[in-house]
C-alpha cells in the first residue's frame, strides 16, 4: 500500500483506491487512540463526547447512544439528547466466573440507567445507559475482577469467539486457551487504555503497533475459533476463523477460513454479506503467525478510502483470493495445506442440561434476545446472581444469546435446577421455534436502528409459531430466524433461513434461503414490507413447506428447491442480480 503524502490518496497493487476517508485522519491524529477523551471526560457541561472522541472511544470498547424514544421530547424541552455509553467487555471464548458475574450485576444493578446485563451475539457482556460521570467508575471495577473492554469496537480485531460447548471439555479448554492467544497476540499495544480509564502513568517513548499500525486496520476485524459439528459461533459472520481439527480427542491443528462478513449498506449493490473463503489447513504452532499474517495483509491492502468496502471480504474480492492467500503464506513463511474434511450439522446451544466427558454437568439457559433483566414473575437478572453465590464452575455466554452455567458438581445439580427454575431461568415451554430465534439490540439505544429488533422479535415469534402450527408442522420443526434493525448485521440476518432487516419503524427487507448449518447467506425475496405482509408471506411459504418438502428438508432448502428464491453461490455475483 502507498499513500501519495501530496493528495492524501490510496494506491494497492496498483490500483488507486481514492483519498483516504476522514476515519483515517483522525486515527493518525489520535496519538494512539488518545484523542482528547481525558478533556472530554472534564466536561460536564454536555454528557457526550466530541465527534473525533466519538469515534475513538470504540476503540476502548464503547458507543455514545441516547435513548431514542424520549430524544424528541428532550428536543421539545431544549435539551441535548440524554447521552450515554454502551460498554462491551472483552472476553474470548464468553467465559466469566461467578465472583465476576457478581460484580458486573452489581454495576449493571447501580449505575446504568436500564439496570441489565446484556448478553451479545459477540459472545460478551454489554452495560447500556452508562453516564459519563460513571465511565471511569465503570472500567475500575472491570480492571478490579480482572475485565477490559480494550479493542471490542472500532477498526481492531474485536472479541474473539470460541465454540461453548462444554461437553468435551478437554477439546474445548484447548481451542479456548487458542482463542485467549489469539486475543492477546492481536490486541492494540498502546497504552492509551490503562492511561484514561485506569489512570496509569505514562510511560516515557513511543507508542509502537506492530501488527495493527499507526493508523490501525481499514475497519472492524472478527475472528472465531470453532469445534465442528457445532458452528455456534457463525464462522461466516467473520474475517477470519479457525476450525478446530482433532484427531483423539486432541487439538492437532486448524483450518483457515477468511472473508466472512454480514454488513451491508441499503441501496448501494457495492456492498453485500459474504461466506468466509477456505484457505487450507495449518498447524498449531503456526496459528498465531497466520493470524498476523492475515490481518497485516489486510492491514496493508483494505480500503481505507471507501469505508463500505474496507472489510476483509472486499479485500479478497478486489485483489482476487489466491493473491491474497498467498501475500498471507509470503509473510507467514508458512505454506496452506489441504482443508482437512469438517461438517456442520448445527448452529444452535443444547438447551438444559448435558454431561461432559468429564462427568461435570452443564446447564444451557435459554435467554431471550439476551437480556437479564427482572421482569414481573421472572427475576432472571437476580435468578442467575444467587446461582453466582453458590456456583463452583463458570459461566459461559453464548454467540447465540444464551448462558451456560458449566461444571456442576453431581451434589449441586438439583439446587442450582430448582434456583433456575425459581426465578424462570428455565421454561419447559419454549418451543424450538424460539430457541432458534435471535435479534439485535435495535431501539431504542442504537442510534442506527431504521426499524425494531429486540422488542418485536417475542411477539414475532409467537406469531410465527402459530403458522408453525397451524400448518401441522411437528413442535421439533423451526425455522431459523433473525431480525436485525438495520443492515449492519449484528443480529446476524444474512445467515438465516428467514431473514428480516430493517428499512424503516416498522418496515423490513424479507431474506430468504440460507440454511441450518450456517452456510449459506440468503436472497432478499421482498423489499421494504410491512410486518403484516411479511406474516402473510411466511404463512404461505410455511404452507408450501408443509406440503411440498423432501422427507426431513429445512426451510431454507425448501426454498432454493422449490424456486422461490434462487441461491447465493457468490455474493458479489448473485446477493443483487
Amino acid at each position: 500500500m502507498s499513500i501519495n503524502p501530496e493528495t492524501n490518496v490510496q494506491t494497492v497493487l496498483g490500483e488507486v483506491l481514492g483519498p483516504l476517508a476522514d476515519n483515517e485522519r483522525f486515527k493518525a491524529e489520535s496519538n494512539f487512540l488518545r484523542g482528547t477523551i481525558a478533556e472530554d471526560l472534564k466536561d460536564r457541561i454536555t454528557g457526550g463526547f466530541t465527534p473525533d472522541n466519538f469515534q475513538l472511544i470504540r476503540f476502548h470498547g464503547m458507543y455514545q447512544q441516547d435513548d431514542r424514544d424520549i430524544r424528541a421530547e428532550r428536543t421539545k424541552q431544549k435539551l441535548e439528547p440524554l447521552h450515554n455509553v454502551m460498554l462491551r467487555a472483552r472476553m474470548p471464548g464468553g467465559i466469566i466466573k461467578p465472583a465476576q458475574w457478581l460484580a458486573i450485576d452489581k454495576f449493571a444493578t447501580e449505575h446504568t440507567m436500564y439496570g441489565s446485563i446484556r448478553l451479545t451475539t459477540r459472545q460478551t457482556f454489554q452495560f447500556h445507559g452508562v453516564l459519563k460521570p460513571n465511565i471511569k467508575m465503570m472500567h475500575r471495577m472491570l480492571h478490579e475482577i480482572g475485565i477490559d473492554s480494550i479493542a471490542t469496537a472500532g477498526d481492531v480485531n474485536r472479541n474473539v469467539l470460541c465454540t461453548s460447548n462444554p461437553i468435551e471439555s478437554e477439546l474445548h479448554q484447548e481451542a479456548y486457551e487458542w482463542a485467549t492467544k489469539i486475543s492477546e497476540h492481536l490486541l492494540p499495544k498502546t497504552h492509551a487504555y490503562a492511561e484514561i480509564w485506569l489512570d496509569g502513568e505514562k510511560i516515557e517513548g513511543t507508542d509502537e503497533e506492530p501488527i495493527l499500525g499507526s493508523t490501525y486496520l481499514p475497519r472492524k476485524f472478527k475472528t472465531t475459533v470453532v469445534i465442528p459439528p457445532q458452528n455456534d459461533v457463525d464462522i461466516h459472520a467473520n474475517d477470519l476463523n479457525f476450525i478446530a481439527i482433532a484427531e483423539n480427542g486432541k487439538l492437532v491443528g486448524f483450518n483457515v477460513l477468511v472473508g466472512g462478513g454480514l454488513a451491508m449498506t441499503h441501496g448501494d449493490t457495492s456492498t453485500y454479506p459474504r461466506r468466509a473463503d477456505e484457505f487450507g489447513y495449518i498447524s498449531l504452532k503456526d496459528t498465531l503467525t497466520i493470524a498476523e499474517a492475515v490481518v497485516t495483509t489486510q492491514r496493508d491492502w483494505g480500503n481505507r478510502s471507501n469505508r463500505k468496502n474496507a472489510k476483509t471480504k472486499y479485500t479478497l474480492d478486489r485483489v482476487g483470493i489466491d493473491v491474497f492467500k498467498a501475500e498471507v503464506e509470503r509473510r507467514a513463511g508458512v505454506k496452506f495445506e489441504a482443508i482437512r474434511p469438517y461438517e456442520f450439522t448445527g448452529r444452535g446451544d443444547r438447551i438444559g442440561w448435558t454431561k461432559g466427558i468429564d462427568g461435570k454437568n452443564h446447564l444451557a439457559l435459554f435467554i431471550e434476545n439476551g437480556r437479564l433483566l427482572d421482569y414481573p414473575n421472572r427475576p432472571l437478572k437476580s435468578g442467575v446472581a444467587e446461582i453466582a453465590k453458590i456456583h463452583q464452575g463458570d459461566f459461559r455466554m453464548t454467540a447465540n444469546q444464551n448462558l451456560i452455567i458449566a461444571g456442576v458438581p453431581d451434589d449441586q445439580k438439583a439446587i442450582i435446577d430448582q434456583m433456575a427454575r425459581k426465578h424462570g431461568l428455565i421454561d419447559d415451554g419454549v418451543s424450538e421455534q424460539r430457541k432458534n430465534s435471535m435479534a439485535c439490540v435495535s431501539f431504542p439505544t442504537c442510534p442506527l436502528a431504521m426499524a425494531e429488533a429486540e422488542r418485536f422479535l417475542p411477539e414475532f415469534v409467537t406469531q410465527v409459531e402459530e403458522i408453525l402450527e397451524k400448518h401441522g408442522l411437528p413442535k421439533e420443526d423451526n425455522i431459523i430466524l433473525r431480525v436485525t434493525g438495520c443492515p449492519n448485521g449484528c443480529g446476524r440476518a444474512m445467515l438465516a433461513e428467514i431473514g428480516l432487516v430493517g428499512k424503516a419503524p416498522g418496515r423490513y427487507n424479507l431474506h430468504l434461503g440460507g440454511n441450518r448449518a450456517g452456510t449459506r447467506v440468503p436472497k432478499m425475496y421482498k423489499e421494504n414490507i410491512t410486518v403484516e405482509q411479511i406474516l402473510i408471506d411466511i404463512d404461505e411459504l410455511v404452507a408450501r413447506w408443509a406440503k411440498e418438502r423432501l422427507d426431513g428438508e429445512c426451510f431454507g432448502d425448501f426454498t432454493i428447491r422449490a424456486g422461490i428464491v434462487p441461491e447465493v453461490k457468490v455474493s458479489k455475483r448473485d446477493f443483487h442480480a
